[in-house]
């Protein structure tokens, strides 16, 4: 059979999809072909209803395959409906969305099939079935419509990663990703996440496959890793086939949970590469020995998931059991080993006040991570976090429907004073973090801030069109002075400490 996967990855970062790698790397392995249309502005434009339907019939499929995250569902079922009317094939979705919305998607009348969970192992088998005949619908996994019912099969066993095929990179435009991602290039060591953090999927994912496979967490065995031999053969591969690679960046939830991986695989990469990688940690696995390890194999970034600088809204809201001083320590230590530190933060949380979004900036000010980049805060479906934001706040139903980023606004309605308290700090963060800095430009940005909060809405309207220019005029007046300050730099949603990217300019 021929299999045309469908990748919505609009209006967000441009993105590589190790799922869709290792499906197309398992199909061909099985026989058949697989073709990928991949939807981002940073490859190409966006196409049209016509030019979407004249792709989908020139790839002549007999089964289109979406992955959908949530906020690219309503762009998702658009296209699904563009490609019903051209061509008469199944519509399969999987992705994460699945896991939000099962019985939404299949409600819809747009989709055939959905395919929980990964599926690896079970979607050769699906897709072998359609090819002679056979019936689908007892396959663990799948889920389907049929008489007004949605049925909802339980969910298959974690594929084991070292049966996996080496991943199929000619599916994608893959230099075309390197070079729209300025030679970055994502790496996966593993699988999985031992922390249930209520806004992350992961605590819904791991419930529904012990329910349905009547398991343990030990057992499930959700975390898992690749061999660092083959993720060395990966890199080696990567460096002879692609050109203008200038940074690795690991995208687990993870990386540095297994300190004994963590070593070994900064023994062997120094063996192989002088280029540097970034990697996602944690406060609680993340220490002085780890730090050194990576920093000798030339990590050059290591990124922590803050997300508030309140204490009680990361236990109480968000999940996440650490205080402030370790969050401080572990950034400490990334720049005492030559590292560069990134935050991730967020504004909007449910019951969030304004000394919580105060208390974020302060923290990041005190700590002085080399950059940070702050989202609103978005309450998926299916998660602990859409439940207790549901109880504690108004949601705002059409927004949560239309965002699909979590960059330019909030779906919850916190009232017209916070909302615009909101706004202005998310539309200018780094000014905020500098004024409540130990950084020689603070007082300047205090003046700054304080002014922008005096605004009433309709001057906010008119002066936040202005601010983005207004930062990088201040930032190079700085640089010329040689005064440390963060600026929005390489995205609108990220604020980088001018120590760093005026090495990285120059």
């Amino acid at each position: 059979m021929k299999i045309l996967f469908v990748f919505p990855n609009a209006n967000s970062q441009t993105g590589f999809h190790y799922g869709i790698a290792h499906l197309s790397a398992v199909l061909k392995q099985a026989g058949h072909a697989v073709q990928l249309i991949q939807l981002c502005e940073g490859i190409a434009p966006l196409p049209s209803e016509t030019e979407f339907k004249e792709m989908v019939k020139a790839a002549a499929p007999d089964l289109i395959g979406f992955s959908v995250v949530t906020n690219q569902w309503p762009y998702a079922r658009q296209l699904a409906l563009w490609a019903r009317s051209a061509v008469s094939v199944p519509l399969v979705c999987g992705g994460i969305h699945t896991m939000a919305s099962p019985e939404a998607i299949l409600s819809g009348g747009v989709f055939d099939y959905i395919i929980r969970g990964e599926a690896e192992e079970i979607f050769p088998e699906f897709v072998e079935r359609l090819k002679i005949g056979r019936a689908v619908t007892d396959l663990r996994g799948v889920g389907y419509f049929q008489e007004g019912e949605v049925i909802i099969n339980p969910m298959a066993p974690l594929p084991a990663l070292k049966t996996l095929p080496f991943k199929d990179y000619d599916v994608f435009d893959f230099q075309g990703i390197i070079d729209a991602k300025n030679g970055w290039v994502g790496l996966m060591g593993s699988r999985g996440c031992p922390y249930a953090c209520t806004y992350c999927f992961n605590h819904q994912v791991v419930k529904q496959y012990r329910q349905d496979l009547d398991c343990t967490f030990k057992e499930l065995n959700y975390i898992r890793h690749f061999e660092v031999q083959d993720i060395i053969a990966e890199i080696r591969y990567l460096l002879k086939h692609y050109k203008n690679i200038r940074m690795f960046i690991f995208d687990d939830d993870l990386f540095t949970f297994y300190r004994e991986y963590v070593i070994e695989f900064c023994i062997e990469y120094k063996k192989i590469s002088v280029l540097p990688f970034t990697v996602n940690a944690h406060i609680g696995a993340f220490d002085r020995e780890r730090a050194e390890h990576l920093a000798e194999a030339n990590c050059q970034i290591v990124k922590f998931g803050v997300e508030s600088g309140s204490e009680r809204v990361r236990k109480i809201i968000l999940g996440r059991h650490m205080k402030n001083e370790s969050i401080i320590e572990a950034i400490k230590t990334v720049h005492e080993f030559g590292m560069h530190s990134s935050v991730f933060i967020m504004i909007g949380l449910p019951d969030e006040t304004r000394e919580d979004v105060m208390e974020t900036i302060r923290l990041m000010g005190k700590a002085g991570p080399g950059r940070f980049r702050w989202t609103f805060f978005f309450p998926y479906p299916g998660t602990q976090a859409y439940e207790i934001t549901s109880k504690l706040m108004n949601l705002d139903t059409a927004a949560l429907e239309e965002i699909n980023n979590f960059t330019d606004a909030s779906c919850i309605d916190f009232g017209a004073e916070h909302n615009l308290f909101l706004e202005k700090v998310g539309r200018i963060m780094p000014w905020f973090v500098n004024a409540y800095s130990h950084l020689p430009t603070a007082d300047f940005y205090r003046d700054r801030t304080e002014e922008i909060l005096a605004l009433d809405a309709d001057s906010w309207k008119k002066r936040k069109e202005t601010l983005i220019a207004e930062d990088k005029e201040y930032s190079e007046e700085f640089v010329r002075q040689g005064l440390s300050h963060y600026a929005i730099k390489y995205n609108s949603f990220m604020g980088v400490i001018s120590d760093y990217f005026t090495r990285e300019d120059a």
